[in-house]
């Protein structure tokens, strides 16, 4: 069965084609992507702007397009915060809808964290015991702990890199910006973090994301071209080195880094602030990287639902 997942993120529209079947790893035929960094085209009443809007629907009309063409039999169309939190976020479903016939499903931050650790669990399994994991997205950060295919605690803190990089203004951040942003960042993580310790201690600690990726490979884990099922890992030791190093660097410079994209450049700082307050606050020295994440736990999520006669569609959320 070949599906199509299109993720209308905070930073990227991707569409992602595979063949997938129950009991199967689902297998990548085709990416098709843009970073359109929506939560950065919101215009002071806090709506996404006419130009996001246009260049949102452009997208999902090219990712249709592809679809026709790989021959893909189902479209599971999602968006998340960027578009959950604008102001005007329900006339934009409408309009995409209107121009294109494809209408997105807004995930809550919950259903983000729980349909990614679904995805964590599937990639590592049950020998993992009981697992954390941790998403840093462009407008939110999502964790969700706990020993089964669902976890005990899930949620979604307005933590993304994105956002959070609209608190640092210039090409090289203040110093009391950096400090104030580090003390929100903390204050929010530390509301958190009660309801995860009356579960007990994780047993393995996870990391899902680009953001995560791009630090891990910063700190030295192996490049993506090395393949998927290489272990890579990201310490608290090698990203605190980091820290001070990334806040002293221009936009250009971060851009320079082994596996930091141009586009994510200027998210990164942000990005490793959170990163850093996570790791620190829950008691974690280090973090396994999972290659799957969101778009793979709507997959899942969606074989998970086929009966044994056929196909019938499977909400979203969790």
């Amino acid at each position: 069965m070949r599906l199509g997942v299109l993720d209308v993120g905070s930073n990227t529209v991707h569409f992602l084609v595979v063949d997938a079947h129950p009991g199967a790893a689902p297998l990548p035929a085709y990416s098709h992507k843009a970073e359109l960094r929506l939560a950065e085209l919101l215009d002071a009443d806090g709506a996404i702007s006419e130009a996001g809007v246009e260049r949102l629907t452009s997208m999902v009309a090219s990712s249709l397009a592809v679809a026709e063409d790989k021959g893909v039999v189902d479209l599971l169309p999602f968006a998340t915060s960027a578009v959950r939190e604008a102001a005007n976020g329900e006339a934009v479903l409408a309009r995409v809808a209107a121009e294109t016939g494809v209408e997105l499903q807004v995930l809550s931050g919950q259903d983000e964290a729980r349909l990614t650790f679904l995805a964590v669990r599937r990639w590592f399994g049950w020998s993992s015991g009981r697992l954390l994991n941790l998403d840093i997205g462009g407008g939110s950060l999502e964790i969700a702990c706990g020993i089964d295919e669902q976890p005990d605690v899930a949620c979604s803190l307005p933590l993304g890199a994105g956002r959070l990089t609209a608190r640092l203004p210039g090409d090289v951040a203040d110093p009391d910006d950096l400090r104030e942003l580090r003390r929100h960042i903390r204050t929010e993580i530390a509301r958190v973090v009660g309801e995860f310790a009356r579960i007990g201690s994780p047993d393995h600690a996870v990391a899902t994301s680009k953001t995560f990726k791009q630090l891990a490979r910063m700190t030295g884990a192996a490049p993506a071209d090395a393949g998927v099922r290489v272990p890579r890992r990201l310490t608290r030791t090698g990203l605190s080195a980091w820290l001070p190093r990334l806040a002293a660097m221009t936009v250009a410079e971060r851009a320079q880094i082994p596996g930091v994209s141009e586009g994510r450049a200027r998210q990164l700082l942000a990005g490793a602030l959170v990163a850093d307050a996570a790791m620190d606050l829950f008691g974690l020295d280090a973090l396994d990287i999972c290659p799957w994440a969101l778009r793979e736990g709507i997959i899942l999520r969606r074989l998970d639902a086929m009966d044994g006669s056929g196909y019938r569609r499977a909400a979203l959320t969790a």
